[in-house]
């Protein structure tokens, strides 16, 4: 079943971006080499580049698994030690890279005054889980275990994600607390999807015509949990956790007409609760990816800001 609930106008961008996307290069559609050529150029028209003063570098970050490439954004005007946030694009966990996920990481750095490290971590279905994963805990404890590599202060790292980097922001919380750090001091998961189960209520009414698809999304689950979508494993599935307690702050931001509204819902809700900070933000008329829509759009760029003054705030808390 699907609902026609009507769409905020700031939205339109998104939309008029897919359906050039598709003019260019044809749907998406099921091939992953394919979908990451289309995926790239719908993101690059709806991208800014960064303040020409920020200062920008890639890099490679030695892990177990492998060298992971990063990318690190580093604002002008920075005073003292400043906190770091390490990012996690979305994507599906099949699509996205340092270049589809820019506009949103240099965003952060720039409203957050933090140095900002961008994964780009293994991709679905050459690497299914728990490569993401690795690669982005592996990033994390380097970040954590090298502060002066980075000029950041240990203390004060946070983590960050949209959609599938919800997910993994969510994860390394979960395995940090488990394995005795390193210390989070916060995170933010704009858009999660968290595990839920795909037949919930904002599956079936936003099944298609927002933008992200359910199909997509069993699509993109299949992909990362080859044989084992149902798995109660809390780093592959957060909501599917039995423990969540001992986390740190957390922002849920949510699309309100979104396949996966309900993934943040039910994840906010178990949160709370568990006795964890929880503040939940769902964004209305507004559909998955809205923070893409900044630039053009006065109420995109205040649901964006809202997720940069909750880091800001949580990294610079006593």
């Amino acid at each position: 079943m699907t609902t026609t609930v009507s769409v905020h106008p700031d939205m339109q961008v998104m939309l008029e971006a897919r359906e050039e996307a598709d003019r260019q290069l044809g749907p998406s559609g099921d091939d992953p080499v394919h979908a990451r050529r289309w995926w790239n150029l719908y993101a690059s028209v709806l991208a800014q580049p960064p303040p020409a003063d920020m200062k920008v570098h890639d890099r490679a970050v030695p892990t177990a698994a492998r060298d992971v490439p990063v990318r690190v954004y580093e604002p002008a005007g920075l005073t003292g030690t400043p906190p770091c946030i390490v990012y996690m694009h979305g994507g599906g966990f099949t699509l996205g890279d340092l270049d589809s996920s820019d506009s949103v990481a240099w965003g952060f750095a720039d409203q957050c005054s933090a140095v900002v490290v961008s994964v780009d971590y293994r991709l679905t279905p050459e690497f299914p889980y728990p490569a993401a994963f690795d690669d982005c805990y592996g990033v994390l404890s380097w970040v954590a275990g090298n502060p002066g590599e980075l000029g950041i202060d240990a203390a004060r790292i946070a983590v960050a994600g949209d959609s599938a980097g919800g997910n993994l922001s969510a994860a390394l919380s979960l395995a940090a607390r488990d394995r005795g750090g390193p210390g989070i001091a916060a995170q933010a998961l704009v858009y999660p999807v968290t595990g839920l189960d795909q037949d919930s209520p904002s599956c079936r009414e936003f099944a298609e015509g927002y933008g992200l698809t359910l199909a997509s999304m069993r699509r993109f689950n299949r992909r990362y949990l080859p044989g084992n979508e149902e798995t109660d494993d809390p780093y592959a599935r957060p909501v599917t956790a039995t423990d969540l307690s001992g986390l740190p702050p957390t922002l849920v931001h949510a699309a309100a007409l979104d396949p996966i509204r309900d993934d943040g819902r039910v994840f906010a809700s178990k949160l709370a609760l568990a006795g964890t900070d929880v503040t939940y933000r769902e964004s209305r008329g507004m559909i998955h990816g809205f923070m893409r829509a900044r630039f053009t759009g006065a109420a995109a760029r205040k649901e964006f800001d809202f997720v940069c003054a909750f880091l800001h705030r949580r990294l610079r808390a006593p």
